[in-house]
């Protein structure tokens, strides 16, 4: 098959420490054209679906793609706040988390079910006067942008458990949302609404729209030796990604 003349997308099981820029590289890398493009960010500490467009014919349909609901599994630590509200920032103690009981919680998480207002955080790609948030967050001016207003189908939690430290617990979480939720906002308003403070400590994107982490390649592989015959044989073809596209409407 020749990539440039069949356009297309191809998933890919984004690994923790890569960016989703780096993935993007690869592919364009092993597929030997410029033009490509990934359709929603994951954060480096992220894990999961990345869905990768190819060719420019490919690119035009990533605002479409985006559109799709996103399915996470996350890892939320309760008593300890983070200045990105990730574990990429620093990280320091909130308030005791160990006498926060199932009842709180869930009363907590009924709050944030349905149409949310939801600010940016700083640290994101939102952009501000033609520059994303991060590039003035890291010189530590923090630019407040209006509150967006996000749907979480699905918020679903397991039973708290201890993480080490006796003032600290943790969430493991199954959330649905709409395009544009930031999920690390989503864990540090819980925990201020717990009274304890709350930080995102795993994230693993498992589906995006209609396509699911089940069908993607492991992002390890596009730096390997079969980098271009993996993209040849599971590349899904322009046509059908803009059939899927027309059903989902």
């Amino acid at each position: 098959m020749n990539i440039d003349h069949d356009p297309g997308v191809i998933l890919v099981d984004k690994p923790a420490g890569k960016t989703s820029f780096a993935m993007v590289r690869a592919v364009r890398k092993a597929c030997g054209i410029k033009k490509v493009g990934h359709a929603g960010t994951l954060d480096p500490f992220a894990t999961g679906l990345l869905v990768i467009c190819i060719g420019r014919p490919a690119t035009r349909l990533i605002g479409g793609l985006m559109e799709g609901s996103k399915e996470y599994l996350a890892t939320v630590v309760l008593g300890k706040v983070s200045t990105t509200h990730d574990p990429e920032g620093h990280i320091s103690d909130g308030e005791p988390a160990d006498s926060i009981d199932d009842d709180l919680i869930e009363s907590v998480m009924a709050r944030f079910r349905g149409e949310i207002l939801q600010t940016p955080p700083h640290y994101s790609a939102v952009k501000y006067k033609g520059k994303p948030l991060y590039h003035y967050a890291r010189k530590g001016v923090h630019v407040e942008k209006e509150p967006r207003a996000v749907t979480i189908q699905t918020l679903e939690w397991g039973r708290s458990r201890s993480v080490g430290e006796v003032r600290t617990a943790a969430l493991d979480l199954r959330i649905v949302c709409s395009k544009g939720t930031y999920i690390r906002s989503l864990a540090a308003d819980m925990g201020r609404a717990l009274g304890c403070g709350a930080y995102l400590d795993s994230l693993r994107r498992t589906v995006s729209g209609f396509f699911t982490v089940s069908e993607a390649i492991p992002g390890s592989e596009f730096y390997g030796k079969r980098a271009a015959e993996l993209v040849r044989e599971n590349v899904i073809p322009l046509e059908k990604v803009q059939n899927l596209l027309q059903l989902s409407k």
